[in-house]
């Protein structure tokens, strides 16, 4: 209800704001609508790694060199009420991370450092859409939800691991995720642009097949995603 707030007092401290002619009056009484989504993102991963990790000072933190990817989706949309909505937002996010790992005595080559990891993730949230009063044709707007993540690109079964260049993460993982936008209402539709935190609270290493002697993954107790994402919708 903060929005609600700041909403009222604006308009209560800017009396003199003129009222415009109102784009799409009874759009947002309608209790479903539809809609798609454009967007691009950027992933990191968030390691939590075994307790005796630092004691040599010359390993490091994992570095992750995080590259933009692009989703795009549909909108599913209930009204509760004025102020409330219900959103299903099922999508496709493409994004690619590099590791690069300090130096370890096991590794041979330069390139061993070196890790691609490609997700393409079937990404399903569901949010809970926290609405300010409507000002002209304009109306800021909050997210809060949780999402499931569908990785087409794991390599969870593959029976390769690190030893012949693969990583592997689960293929499926949950987030909880947080938003800003707002809504501006054309004369045909509406426009909202919106950034989302995607924050993972699933373990996704899936570690190699030597435990207790893989470099690239016997220090990581947990690896975590933590992403973000530009998106622009149409209603």
């Amino acid at each position: 209800m903060l929005f609600c707030f700041f909403a009222n007092s604006l308009s209560a401290q800017y009396p003199f704001v003129k009222e415009r002619i109102i784009n799409l009056p009874n759009f947002d009484k309608r209790p479903v609508h539809y809609g798609y989504f454009l967007g691009i993102n950027q992933y990191d991963f968030k390691f939590e790694y075994i307790d005796s990790y630092y004691k040599d000072l010359m390993y490091k933190d994992i570095a992750v060199i995080q590259k933009k990817g692009f989703n795009v989706g549909l909108i599913g949309d209930i009204r509760i009420n004025d102020y409330f909505n219900i959103r299903f937002e099922p999508g496709l996010y493409y994004n690619q991370r590099d590791l690069f790992y300090p130096e370890f005595p096991e590794f041979e080559n330069e390139s061993d450092r070196n890790r691609e990891i490609k997700s393409t993730y079937i990404h399903l949230p569901v949010y809970l859409k926290i609405n300010a009063k409507r000002i002209n044709n304009f109306r800021p707007f909050l997210l809060v939800g949780f999402s499931s993540d569908f990785n087409l690109s794991s390599n969870e079964k593959n029976t390769d691991d690190n030893a012949s260049n693969v990583f592997r993460t689960t293929s499926q993982n949950l987030n909880y995720e947080l938003g800003l936008g707002f809504e501006f209402y054309l004369y045909y539709f509406k426009f909202s642009p919106s950034l989302r935190g995607i924050f993972s609270f699933q373990n996704e290493l899936i570690p190699d097949e030597e435990k207790h002697t893989s470099p690239w993954t016997r220090n990581i107790i947990n690896m975590f995603s933590r992403g973000v994402s530009l998106i622009i919708t149409f209603e």
